[in-house]
């Protein structure tokens, strides 16, 4: 029995007692199974419905990257400024110690390496039973709209989709942007709604110019990626912007760990997206880390 405005009302010794309706705290989610709910519910934070992802995947397509030459030197320190890790099976397995407890992005696609013009020929490079061996709290997977590969990533995409709700394993679906390929609003709204349709459950693309339509447009939660390493007072205020046009969380790799100090930029990334600093007041707390460590 519910109230006029839509509680249900639990009786207990013939007495009505209104109880307000639960909302699940990501966005799109309300209706999957409670095993993927629990798994959502890692990578993104319930209190603030936002998640800090620290990317560490490179390697799988460009090698040894500038920062991640040791990831088992680089990345330990950060994991606990992070929500999420995304990375491969193989670095986690051979770097990453797995007593952190933290969420898990795994890269489940694998493709070409820099060297080819064309790298949007990916497969899918893990099968679901490593992934569920691996503890993956979602499973990510590259999609190329727009490329000659596109065809075979969705593919991967839906194909992906259709194990991880099988196991209730969320699908991070990745907007690749290639080497040549378009990045504007127009191109960004067709990808991000495309792969939500299909079925994703989190997307993660890169910030544009009215970032709030394509966040506004897609019906789950997007993250955005951090992409070239820029100056760290403009990776904050990206990181801002997307925030107050409606990024559920930044997934940032390299304008975190070539950052001058790491462990202070991603520390004021997380007080933008947890904590509710601007720019300006995060690039302070970010200088004033710097001098004291």
């Amino acid at each position: 029995m519910a109230d006029k405005d839509g509680n249900i009302l639990a009786k207990n010794y013939g007495i009505g007692i209104p109880t307000p309706k639960q909302y699940f705290h990501v966005k799109g989610m309300d209706h999957v199974d409670w095993g993927m709910k629990n798994r959502l519910s890692k990578i993104f934070n319930p209190k603030t419905g936002k998640a800090v992802m620290l990317a560490f995947d490179h390697g799988y397509m460009m090698g040894s990257t500038a920062g991640l030459e040791r990831l088992d030197l680089s990345i330990p320190p950060l994991i606990e400024y992070a929500d999420v890790l995304m990375a491969t099976r193989g670095g986690l397995r051979s770097s990453i110690l797995p007593n952190h407890n933290k969420a898990i992005a795994l890269r489940c696609t694998a493709g070409s390496s820099v060297i080819k013009e064309d790298m949007s020929h990916e497969v899918i490079g893990v099968d679901i039973e490593d992934a569920i061996r691996m503890n993956a709290s979602c499973m990510a997977v590259q999609v190329f709209i727009g490329a000659s590969g596109e065809c075979e990533t969705i593919s991967n995409l839906v194909n992906t989709i259709d194990m991880g709700n099988r196991y209730g394993i969320p699908v991070l679906g990745v907007v690749a942007v290639g080497k040549e390929m378009e990045r504007t609003t127009r191109y960004f709204l067709l990808a991000t709604r495309i792969i939500a349709e299909l079925g994703a459950h989190i997307i993660k693309t890169y910030y544009c110019q009215e970032f709030e339509k394509i966040t506004a447009a897609c019906p789950v939660p997007i993250v955005i990626a951090g992409g070239k390493k820029v100056p760290e007072d403009k990776a904050l205020e990206i990181v801002y912007r997307a925030i107050q046009e409606g990024a559920a969380g930044v997934d940032m790799g390299r304008n975190v760990f070539q950052a001058e100090n790491p462990k202070a930029m991603l520390r004021a990334i997380r007080s933008i997206v947890h904590e509710g600093y601007n720019q300006e007041k995060a690039f302070k707390l970010y200088n004033s880390l710097k001098r004291d460590e």
